[in-house]
Formats: structure tokens, sequence, C-alpha cells
């Protein structure tokens, strides 16, 4: 079942498993340009527009209408398309979206996002890695960010028990979770949670904040013995905490 995140609510997509996802184009709304899908629906009896969650517009097609005819409805209704596109910019979290060009932090480096061309249009390549997306979107920082989360899931725990077993220390659970105000949390129940947008930045810097919060399952407060305990493990810890503090924006 193809799915899509966007601003972290997640579409299903359901397909029969003989049916293709519908050709995608692009239709020009003042100065951007958006995927439009056509879809033909044999019950429909006249030509329906939608704006999509993710950004694209979708054009049902009836039964006895054509694709050009679509085409020309979509062309005809841009005007209310691009109302509702300021709408959903207006209602949205503020974030800037990701497009093509957008450069963003991955693992401590800024990294440009690339896509395909004709039928490789749904690849997305930043950094080294490459994602599919489900359909061409306008955004695609979702899916990009699904992918980042996805990542940090299977690389943070190893390395959480590595550090733990180093320092002899005893972890009960592991977290990946998409915290809005801290990069980790340590439970008094031996629950590390981490923030996956860490995946975000240097390795140094996922590491101070992987033993910070291990520290504290021998100190659970901030205090001056607290402090030395982190100072040990990581000497250097004041040049994460300074790349964080100038970097404070990922956490938005």
């Amino acid at each position: 079942m193809p799915r899509f995140l966007y601003s972290g609510v997640q579409f299903d997509f359901f397909l029969k498993p003989d049916q293709k996802s519908p050709p995608v184009e692009f239709l020009t709304i003042g100065r951007r340009r958006i995927p439009m899908v056509l879809v033909r629906n044999h019950r429909a009896r006249r030509y329906v527009l939608r704006l999509r969650p993710d950004g694209a517009a979708r054009v049902t097609v009836p039964r006895d209408g054509s694709e050009s005819e679509a085409r020309r409805f979509a062309e005809r209704s841009s005007a209310w398309l691009e109302r509702q596109l300021q709408r959903s910019v207006e209602r949205s979290d503020g974030r800037e979206k990701w497009q093509a060009g957008t450069e963003f932090y991955f693992r401590g480096e800024l990294v440009k996002i690339e896509t395909g061309t004709g039928q490789d249009s749904n690849l997305v390549r930043f950094g080294g890695e490459q994602i599919k997306t489900p359909r061409p979107a306008l955004d695609l920082r979702p899916a990009i960010e699904k992918h980042l989360w996805r990542l940090a899931t299977t690389e943070f725990p190893s390395k959480v028990s590595e550090y733990a077993a180093t320092h002899q220390l005893t972890i009960n659970r592991i977290t990946v979770r998409n915290q809005k105000s801290r990069w980790g949390s340590c439970s008094r129940r031996g629950t590390i949670s981490l923030n996956w947008r860490l995946i975000q930045t240097p390795e140094f810097v996922r590491d101070y904040i992987i033993l910070h919060e291990l520290m504290h399952l021998r100190q659970m407060n901030h205090s001056a013995r607290y402090w030395r305990e982190v100072e040990r493990v990581c000497p250097h810890y004041h040049l994460a905490e300074k790349w964080l503090k100038q970097h404070s924006a990922l956490l938005q």
C-alpha cells in the first residue's frame, strides 16, 4: 500500500493489484509549476478538480470525458487553484518547503536536493542517498524527512548500545522520536530517547548527545558533578554545544 507523509500526517493510497499509478503532468499556476494527475472515473459525470495534500492538482475525468478537455478545465480553473495553494500555505506550519535545488543539513554537511527527469521523475537524490517518492510533490520535505528518520532508527540504537557497554552502563530501552524542543532525554527507568534530527548533525555532535544522555544514568540532574562526568567521557563537548546552538533551527 503506497503511503505518503505530509506535515506529520500519513496518507495511504490504495491501488488494485493490476492498477498503475496515473501519469503525472505539470500545470503552471502563476509563477509556480505544480504536478497534475488526470484520473479517469467511469462513475463520474463531470470534471472535478481537487488540490491534494501534497500540493498536486488532481483532475477527475468523467466516463464520457477526454484528457484534453480535462487539461483545459484545469487551466480555466487556475485562479481557483492559486487561491487554494495560498490557503494551503497559510494553513501550513510555516516550515520552508523543500524542492529541487534546496539545501539542508545531512550528517553535518549541506547537501543539495536533486530530482530525476522523465521516467525517473520520482527519484530524489541528496548526499549519496536516493529515494523514490510515491508521486511527484510540490514539497519534497515530508518524504525526505521520513527517510532521514528511518536512517536514524536504523543507526542510533547500535551506537547507544556501544557507548553504554564501553562505559559499563545499563539501558533498558532506546527510542528515536520526533521531539520538538530537545535533542534527547534519559528516564530514571533507563530509557534513552534521541531526536531523529541528529542524523542531520556531524558525528561528533550526535555522539555527544548520546553520551550526554547516558551520563544521566549516573547523575539524574545537571549538577557540577554531572558535567564533570560529561567532560570525562567527552572532553570537547563545548564544541558540540556550540554547533547545536548555531543550528538550533534544525529543531523547528
